[in-house]
């Protein structure tokens, strides 16, 4: 995992090092709509490979943004989900979203898919 500085020029800096790349921002808006399990957030995220999602995870559970939880079954069945921490980044998130309809709409950009409803930022 990357190590985070001691010092960063300010904090847009240090949130970019923690959530910033392509996939990081997708795992944490896929998981505000519950727990998922690794296959779930997989399908969820066409292009992204098995061992990018395992890494991704990873750190994001590191930083406290994310928790793995395991079962002891058989199979062995493991969870995701957000931290309290992780939530707090929820309306931003969302607020990307918004911008992101917006100017797709503006420029006449077809979305494929829908990730949520605006709704579950009322509750």
């Amino acid at each position: 995992m990357k190590e985070l500085k001691s010092e960063y020029q300010c904090a847009i800096d240090l949130v970019i090092e923690i959530i910033g790349g392509k996939w990081k921002v997708l795992i944490l808006w896929n998981l505000n709509e519950g727990v998922k399990r690794f296959n779930e957030l997989k399908r969820c995220m066409p292009g992204i490979t098995q061992k990018m999602l395992t890494q991704q995870l990873r750190e994001l559970e590191e930083h406290g943004l994310v928790s793995r939880i395991e079962y002891e079954q058989v199979p062995p069945r493991v969870e995701y989900v957000t931290t309290d921490l992780g939530k707090k980044l929820q309306p931003t998130l969302f607020e990307m979203c918004k911008w992101g309809d917006m100017y797709s709409e503006q420029r006449g950009i077809h979305m494929n898919r829908c990730w949520t409803t605006y709704d579950f930022m009322s509750n």
